[in-house]
C-alpha cells in the first residue's frame, strides 16, 4: 500500500477503516477507481455500484479482498437505488456517478440531470439518519471571471454548461439536507484505470507525446488543477476530520496552480522540447470557464497536496508511451 498520508494519520485511517462502510456510486470510473482501491487498502468496506458504462474493468485487481462489493445498476433507477440504500447500513455516501464535462453534458442535458440532479435528490431522500455524504461537485460553477480575482467557497455561483448547473443544483440540495461535505474540485489530471483523455492537462499532454502539436485557443484563460490522486486523498481527509469539516463547501485545487491554458502548454513543453504550440485568435473555446481559485479554506484544515503538476506531466507522458489504440489502423 502507497501511504497517502504521515504515519498519524494512516494509523488513525486504518483503524477508522476496521467496521466503516462506504457507498460509492460511479466507484469504477476516473475518481472512484482510485478513491475505491485507497478505501480498501485501509480496511474500509466498500459497496460500488455502477452501470460500467465505459465497459470498464477497473477494479478486477479488487476482487481478491472481500470488503469490496460491486453491485450492477443504474442509479437513475428509484426503485433500484432505494433497494441498495436499504439493503446495507453505510456509515458514508459518496455520490461519484455522473455525466461529467462540457460536451457530453450539452450532448445530453436530460440524462446530465437525471443523474447528476434527480438521483442525487433520491439518495437523501432514501439515507437514514447519521449517514455521511460526501459529494464532489465542481469549481466550474464559477464560471468566467476577470481572472483576477479570487473565487471563494462564498463566491456567487454562475455556472456555464449543463454539467455546471445539475452539479451545482446537486450541491445545494445536499448543503440543505445536512450531515454532508461538498468539494467543488478543480480540473482533474493524471493517470486512473478508467483513463480520461479528455480532461484539460491530460489532453494536452496526449497530444504534446502522439502529435507534438497544440492549438490553443483562449490562452489567457485560468484554471486551478488537481491531481486525481489527491482529489481522492481529500475524501479520505474529510471522513478523518468530519466534526469539524461537516456542513461546509471546500475549493479543492492545487494552490500553486491557477494558471494559464498558455501556462500549462509551456510547462508541458519543458517534458516534451520538440512540442510546437500554435496561437488562435479566431476560434473560441465552447468552455468559456476562467477563473482564480482560493483553496485556503481546505488548506486550514491541515489537508496538504502530495501530487505536483509538473510531476503529473511527467506522469502522462510516461504513461502514454502505454496508451496505445490501434483498433482502427493498420499498424
Amino acid at each position: 500500500m502507497k501511504a497517502e498520508f504521515g504515519e498519524t494519520e494512516e494509523a488513525q485511517l486504518a483503524k477508522l477503516g476496521k467496521g466503516t462502510s462506504v457507498l460509492i456510486t460511479g466507484g469504477s470510473g476516473y475518481l472512484g477507481s482510485i478513491l475505491t482501491e485507497m478505501l480498501i487498502e485501509r480496511g474500509f468496506s466498500v459497496t460500488v455500484v455502477d452501470n460500467l458504462s465505459y465497459a470498464q474493468n477497473t477494479l478486477f485487481n479488487l476482487f481478491s479482498n472481500d470488503r469490496l462489493h460491486f453491485v450492477y445498476g443504474d442509479v437513475t433507477n428509484e426503485k433500484f437505488m432505494q433497494k441498495v440504500m436499504d439493503g446495507s447500513k453505510y456509515d458514508f455516501i459518496i455520490p461519484l456517478a455522473a455525466i461529467v464535462g462540457f460536451p457530453v453534458s450539452e450532448q445530453k442535458p436530460e440524462v446530465t440531470w437525471l443523474i447528476n440532479y434527480n438521483s442525487i435528490l433520491t439518495l437523501l431522500k432514501s439515507r437514514k439518519p447519521g449517514q455521511r455524504m460526501i459529494f464532489p461537485t465542481t469549481n466550474s460553477g464559477y464560471g468566467t471571471t476577470d481572472g483576477k480575482t479570487e473565487c471563494t467557497e462564498d463566491s456567487p455561483l454562475t455556472p456555464i454548461s449543463t454539467y455546471g448547473k445539475s452539479k451545482v443544483a446537486a450541491e445545494k440540495a445536499i448543503l440543505e439536507a445536512g450531515d454532508s461535505v461538498c468539494f467543488r474540485l478543480a480540473t482533474l489530471f493524471g493517470f486512473s484505470p478508467r483513463m480520461r483523455t479528455d480532461l484539460l492537462v491530460n489532453n494536452f499532454v496526449n497530444k504534446a507525446v502522439s502529435d507534438k502539436t497544440i492549438v490553443l485557443f483562449e490562452r489567457t484563460f485560468k484554471r486551478n488543477f488537481l491531481h486525481v490522486r489527491d482529489a481522492a486523498r481529500a475524501f479520505l481527509w474529510t471522513m478523518l476530520n468530519w466534526e469539524r469539516m461537516n456542513g461546509k463547501t471546500y475549493n479543492v485545487g492545487h494552490p500553486d496552480y491557477n494558471i494559464t491554458k498558455e501556462e500549462l502548454c509551456n510547462m508541458i513543453k519543458e517534458k516534451v522540447p520538440d512540442l510546437n504550440i500554435f496561437y488562435s485568435e479566431i476560434g473560441q473555446d465552447p468552455d468559456k470557464r476562467n477563473y482564480v481559485v482560493s483553496n485556503a479554506r481546505i488548506l486550514a484544515t491541515g489537508f496538504t497536496f502530495n501530487y505536483d503538476l509538473k510531476e503529473g506531466i511527467a506522469e502522462l507522458a510516461r504513461g502514454y508511451e502505454a496508451l496505445r489504440d490501434y483498433r482502427f489502423k493498420n499498424y
